[in-house]
């Protein structure tokens, strides 16, 4: 090599080691004994790869889903101690050992819980991590793609209706034989969010009768789009904004009384209503569970805050007057697979704010970024 090519080979190296290191990203294997999702899967890793980042992967992160390692290093990444990286991505929050493996300057990303009581917020802050909760990302057109909350709503919203179907001494579908035809089961589902909606068409889906209620009227045009009916009982709660407002006492009283009544003639009632860190209101009786047939069902997917119905038991099944009660906890996690999937997108679209050129640089000006960001700065 004559000096001509040594100085520029020189000058090259020195303009490499002057130029900023892609972010590391790091993919961590869940501790929660009942979840099975992970934070990326391997079809997402080319696109960080492209952008200049580096994806490590803690070895088994993605077992649960199915997935060996071997898959993620066919796409690039590799195999090492995610806790080390610029970014740690993860699906459920983190517990006490595992804030200890982060350090001051680090980002954590996933389901941080940030409104509820045993929420490990503030243990973040004191260690200086910036996180980002996906619980917190706004619900505006242009973050749909990173709504972790709906993406996994969609999946727990069929897998409910699944549970009910299993745990039914009836047919979901009408049937019509030599021996004589049986009626669909009828359902009701109460709360309309993303979860109540997949409810709703699936029990469609399977031949069911689906009937959805909410205390906001103005969702009944989408409860009819899915092909279900819409439960009327003569309140209207609409507010300002798209908002339900407060119930009067008086129509407490008669929501409750006339929904207890509802009940009763159903097969199957699946049950979605959640407030944001706050126990989930009790929409079901004991005085509705009694006067429902012996035989019917009811899915509570509120459990993790207590539950909708008066007689459920959290994480468990119980059968009470001939009723089957069950609240399975996180059913999002028994279908790890495609909820993985779908969690890896919301997560690469969120990166995808965040990094330039491969450089973590996220911009507070934004506001998916500033809305999501639950702590930026260690607590003093």
């Amino acid at each position: 090599m004559d000096t001509t090519q040594s100085e520029v080979s020189g000058a090259s190296r020195s303009a490499d080691a002057g130029a900023p290191r892609g972010a590391r990203v790091g993919v961590v294997r869940e501790t929660n004994a009942d979840e099975r999702r992970v934070a990326l899967v391997p079809k997402i890793i080319p696109a960080l790869l492209k952008q200049g980042a580096e994806v490590i992967v803690e070895a088994g992160a993605g077992l649960g889903a199915l997935i060996p390692d071997e898959a993620y290093t066919d796409a690039g990444a590799t195999i090492g101690d995610p806790w080390s990286a610029d970014v740690v991505v993860k699906v459920a929050p983190p517990n006490d050992s595992e804030i200890a493996k982060l350090t001051s300057g680090q980002t954590l990303i996933g389901f941080l819980a940030p409104r509820n009581a045993d929420t490990k917020i503030g243990a973040l802050k004191a260690a200086g991590v910036q996180a980002f909760a996906v619980e917190a990302i706004p619900r505006i057109s242009r973050a749909q793609v990173m709504d972790a909350l709906s993406s996994q709503a969609n999946v727990a919203g069929y897998k409910a209706v699944l549970l009910a179907a299993s745990e039914s001494t009836r047919f979901f579908p009408m049937l019509t034989t030599a021996a004589g035809t049986v009626k669909p089961a009828t359902v009701l589902v109460l709360g309309v969010g993303v979860a109540g909606l997949q409810a709703l068409a699936t029990a469609k889906r399977l031949g069911g009768r689906p009937t959805g209620y909410d205390v906001r009227p103005e969702v009944a045009d989408q409860v009819r789009s899915v092909g279900s009916q819409w439960l009327d009982l003569g309140i209207d709660a609409a507010g300002e904004g798209g908002y339900a407002r407060e119930l009067t006492d008086e129509e407490k009283v008669q929501q409750q009384a006339a929904l207890e009544n509802a009940i009763k003639g159903f097969d199957v009632v699946i049950t979605t209503a959640l407030v944001p860190g706050r126990p989930a209101p009790r929409l079901v009786t004991a005085a509705a569970v009694e006067g429902m047939k012996p035989g019917s069902v009811i899915i509570d997917m509120a459990g993790e805050t207590g539950g909708n119905c008066e007689l459920t038991e959290p994480g468990k099944t119980v059968v009470r007057h001939g009723v089957t009660i069950a609240s399975p906890l996180n059913l999002p996690a028994t279908m790890p697979e495609h909820a993985s999937e779908l969690y890896s997108k919301n997560i690469q679209a969120l990166l995808d704010l965040m990094l330039k050129d491969g450089v973590l640089a996220p911009d507070f000006s934004d506001q998916v970024l500033a809305d999501s960001c639950v702590t930026r700065e260690k607590e003093a």
